[in-house]
């Protein structure tokens, strides 16, 4: 049962025709039964002569509350030419929700101003609001600056500032603010975990994050949807999908949040098979319907699994079944499946067929292909695409690589020189990379040939013995011409020293008898792919490593993608919002803007590194991050 409320008025919506939980699962649908429970409620409102605060209040907070920003907005510019009534926390608290939803800094500074003037801008309450409203803008210094100088820190405000740190990247520092968050002595609630959960996924700091899981079973706290998805979200980016699976299966309540997340779990391990079974589970058993971002999980599972038919399948249902409208997302995931399949010729009509109904206006679709045509060998349609891109984006060093690449690739040097001189000259530099490990709960970072270690020179010795090793049984490093394809990384390092190599060696060297996990910012290179099959052989262990676009289980000399991987292109970023991989927080719902939640390009941020026992109640206690060199 649905209920839609909007005072003095409700709507209560039974379980009825399968059409209406359609449009139940668009959101666009909904919201108009929400509006219109409004549009009458805004007609007894403008039969009121004079409203006094009470009324002004509640319509403020309804508009709010049913995201619907604009006419929050506009009720409390109309309240402010109101000479009787009076605003209250209530008022502020609402709008300034309204405009961090809209991300509207600006109208938020000026509502800041007036809380001050009107006496509000010490209260808790509001003060918890413009931490959050500043930090989903993108303003993190002024969301700190405005929990720094509030008098009493509550609980609301410590997890505005957990959740916006982790929303804008800054997995590291939201753990950070935990820490001091318990050193005050306040005990945290289910949403500052949802936020940590978040912050531990986006580091792959899998030791906090699984303290924070024991923590919520050893105090009896409810396994609600939103800690449940956020630890299936976090069990599935550090590698572990088989416990993002059992937590899955402990949810006594799930929604399209949640089956999303362990879909995206599944596809991005690799698994595609599994999460199109989990899908079809998903439609078949009465579970939620899926929504555009569901869609997204399951036809980027097909994509990395080869699963063609399936896609098409999928893709077709789309719209028949649920009325859905295909966005960008959903046709970059088609031709990604189709490139990689190599169907070049499909996935190039397909693009112009959206090219021709206006609707091929983003570059991630020429990038997916870009990648279909250098993994196919189809090197002239890919210097002609590469060329397309680079008219496009010109500021986008990636398109440059592509391009060196491919000219590397067809064994035209010169090209491949004019285009690295062109980067140099305009001062085009690809991202740095870096991998991450956590060994004895401790993190570390490592950089392309890193020496700041103080096991520098044990780490090198074994990792010189593991590759002396691989080759005994038939590693050989990449050939020539793949070296042209090494990004931003000195030659005399390329191969043996890069930071994924390091990181490796580093867990191998330091623990027994146990998988390790390694987090790299960039796309694993194809001379470590190979040489992490050999490592898993000579050191019989299971090597786990997460990088942009997916993950890699390396055991017994094969990988969880079955080298179905070698394919550059721009993960599908499905983002409501601005920021930057696979779970975001604040709260989980259903709409597109907290789904993203689920569906990120994996990028990471780790910032600090911490030593705990059982029980990381205090300030980290040992930093162990070697910055990567710029």
């Amino acid at each position: 049962m649905v209920i839609v409320s909007a005072l003095p008025i409700s709507i209560t919506i039974r379980k009825a025709s399968p059409l209406l939980y359609s449009l139940m699962a668009n959101s666009s649908a909904y919201e108009a039964i929400v509006r219109a429970a409004l549009a009458y409620t805004h007609l007894l409102f403008l039969s009121v002569p004079l409203p006094d605060d009470f009324l002004f209040n509640t319509i403020i907070k309804s508009t709010s509350k049913s995201r619907l920003p604009l006419h929050c907005l506009a009720y409390y510019r109309r309240m402010l030419s109101s000479s009787n009534v009076s605003p209250s926390n209530y008022t502020f608290t609402s709008v300034i929700k309204s405009s961090a939803d809209l991300c509207e800094l600006k109208i938020g500074k000026g509502v800041h101003c007036h809380a001050v003037v009107s006496g509000f801008g010490l209260d808790s309450y509001v003060q918890a609001s413009f931490v959050a409203l500043y930090a989903k803008c993108g303003d993190v210094g002024g969301a700190r600056k405005v929990f720094d100088e509030m008098p009493v820190k509550s609980v609301v405000a410590w997890n505005s500032l957990v959740s916006g740190l982790e929303q804008n990247g800054l997995g590291g520092e939201a753990i950070r603010v935990f820490y001091q968050m318990r050193e005050s002595g306040l005990e945290p609630d289910s949403a500052t975990f949802v936020s940590v959960l978040s912050a531990c996924a986006q580091t792959g700091g899998i030791g906090l994050g699984s303290w924070v899981h024991r923590y919520i079973v050893d105090n009896g706290l409810e396994l609600n949807v939103k800690l449940g998805t956020a630890l299936v979200n976090l069990y599935s980016r550090c590698g572990d999908v088989g416990k993002a699976r059992g937590v899955f299966d402990e949810m006594k309540e799930t929604n399209v949040a949640a089956w999303t997340a362990m879909i995206s779990a599944y596809g991005s391990h690799g698994c595609g098979k599994k999460a199109v079974e989990f899908f079809n589970k998903m439609e078949d058993d009465d579970g939620p319907i899926p929504n555009d971002v569901t869609f997204v999980a399951v036809l980027s599972a097909c994509a990395h699994a080869g699963l063609v038919e399936e896609g098409r399948s999928v893709y077709k249902r789309m719209s028949k079944r649920y009325g859905l409208v295909p966005r960008v997302e959903h046709h970059v995931c088609m031709v990604d499946m189709l490139g990689r399949a190599g169907f070049l010729d499909e996935a190039y009509s397909f693009i112009h067929e959206l090219d021709a109904a206006g609707k091929a206006t983003s570059p991630a679709l020429w990038t997916a292909m870009l990648g279909a045509c250098k993994m196919h060998r189809n090197y002239d349609l890919g210097v002609e695409i590469a060329k397309r891109l680079i008219a496009l984006e010109p500021e986008n060093p990636g398109h440059h690589v592509m391009l060196s690449n491919i000219y590397a690739l067809s064994g035209k040097t010169d090209e491949v020189s004019h285009v690295r001189d062109g980067m140099i000259k305009n001062n085009l530099r690809k991202q740095v990379g870096y991998s991450v490990i956590e060994v004895e709960k401790k993190t570390y970072m490592f950089s392309m040939g890193d020496e700041s270690h103080p096991e520098t020179g044990e780490i090198y010795k074994y990792l010189e013995t593991l590759m002396s090793r691989c080759k005994e049984i038939g590693y050989a490093p990449v050939s020539e011409e793949v070296m042209h394809q090494v990004e931003e990384e000195e030659k005399e390092y390329a191969l043996r020293y890069h930071s994924e190599k390091l990181a490796v060696a580093f867990g191998l060297l330091k623990t027994v008898d146990e998988a390790i996990t390694v987090v790299k910012n960039l796309r694993i290179c194809e001379d470590c792919h190979a040489a992490f099959k050999y490592i898993s052989i000579v050191s019989n262990r299971q090597i786990i490593v997460r990088d942009k676009l997916r993950f890699h289980h390396f055991q017994n000399g094969s990988c969880s993608c079955l080298d179905y991987w070698e394919m550059f292109t721009n993960c599908v970023n499905v983002q409501g919002s601005s920021a930057t991989p696979w779970l975001q927080s604040t709260p989980i719902s259903e709409n597109a803007s907290t789904m993203s939640m689920i569906l990120k390009p994996v990028e990471f941020v780790v910032e600090l590194s911490c030593s705990f026992d059982d029980d990381p109640t205090g300030t980290p206690s040992m930093f162990a991050l070697h910055a990567a060199r710029t």
